[in-house]
């Protein structure tokens, strides 16, 4: 399951089922769950933790700190960064004030997908099963469910769990907030007739259907 041509250091774990594929580049203390499949040229910097059945395609570059959580898909050329303020080189002060004003690893829960060419910014979060278009630069935190696209990154909608867009009660797709004084909060899935609901500048699942029911 691992490439004769990927990089592994000995001190970095793998689960079982993952594969690695060429030139991918795994450095140490990080950790990768079950199941997992990394394609080509992938780098997982130093202390990356990644959990069960995630989907890393080509080039897509994780950087030191990063937390990936169980079934999160990160397209090709992705980037999850862990520096707001780079510099080749630093004083003595900036150093200081680093230490000072902590920023946290970048975070992706749960379900999450993150789109092909896309930056996560240091100390970002997406939220469980959010969607990040393609080439969007997140700056800010990303609420579960919630679409993004553009720089810097904004809501356009919201999605399910299944991955379809969102829709409102007279069939539209859902916009970013709720319209005002609607009768019908409610959104839900045109596939998997999942039933959401706003709350707080986010999304409560509030229906899932019967799973033996046809669809």
């Amino acid at each position: 399951m691992i490439h004769a041509s990927a990089e592994i250091d000995p001190d970095a774990t793998v689960g079982p089922g993952t594969s690695v594929d060429a030139r991918s580049r795994i450095r140490g203390n990080a950790r990768i769950g079950s199941e997992c499949v990394i394609d080509s040229d992938v780098l997982i910097d130093a202390g990356v933790v990644i959990g069960d059945q995630v989907r890393i395609q080509d080039r897509a570059l994780l950087y030191a700190g990063a937390i990936v959580e169980d079934g999160v898909m990160i397209g090709s050329g992705a980037i999850l960064a862990n520096d707001r303020y780079p510099r080749a080189v630093r004083t003595r002060a900036d150093v200081e004030a680093a230490e000072a004003d902590p920023i946290g690893p970048v975070k992706l829960r749960r379900g999450s997908t993150v789109g092909a060419g896309a930056v996560i910014v240091a100390g970002s979060e997406v939220g469980d099963f959010a969607m990040v278009g393609a080439g969007a630069i997140v700056t800010q935190d990303v609420p579960s469910h919630a679409v993004v696209a553009g720089n810097p990154a904004h809501r356009l909608g919201w999605v399910c769990s299944c991955g379809m867009r969102l829709v409102a009660d007279d069939g539209t797709p859902a916009g970013p907030e709720p319209p005002h004084y609607s009768r019908h909060p409610e959104l839900s899935c045109p596939r998997c007739r999942r039933v959401f609901l706003y709350v707080a500048d986010a999304l409560e699942e509030r229906r899932t259907p019967n799973p033996e029911r046809r669809v």
